[in-house]
């Protein structure tokens, strides 16, 4: 049997936690997405556009202005930052409650980091 590659087992954990994982209009889903470099974040309603999905909210430390900010932070703690500012947009669109989608990545580190920071600046999941 050939062995799976990193990204292989991480899809294959998105795969399983999306079964149960679904963002509705009342409740959209929190998605993260890491790179090596960068942490990109959704708000996503997956009902909207008959299943399709449609992205409410979203954030990424690639944005110019996010970039400036978190220059001198490390990257834990721009991921900590960046689940600050995709709440603050969240609840100025009246988005409180969400289901967490770690997007196949284990729950420590900077997926953790995001969470809390979401957690902190007032979205509730």
């Amino acid at each position: 049997m050939a062995k799976l590659t990193k990204r292989a087992k991480r899809l294959r954990r998105h795969k399983r936690v999306r079964k149960k994982v679904f963002g509705t209009a009342e409740r959209p889903r929190l998605c993260v997405y890491k790179s090596l470099r960068h942490m990109h974040v959704q708000i996503i309603d997956d009902s909207a556009f008959d299943g399709q999905g449609h992205t409410l909210v979203s954030a990424s430390t690639c944005e110019p202005e996010i970039r400036e900010k978190i220059k001198d932070m490390t990257k834990t703690e721009a991921a900590k930052y960046i689940g600050q500012v995709i709440a603050q947009r969240a609840l100025e669109k009246g988005i409180k409650k969400v289901v967490f989608d770690r997007g196949g990545f284990k729950y420590h580190g900077r997926i953790k980091a995001v969470a809390e920071g979401a957690r902190e600046a007032g979205l509730e999941f």
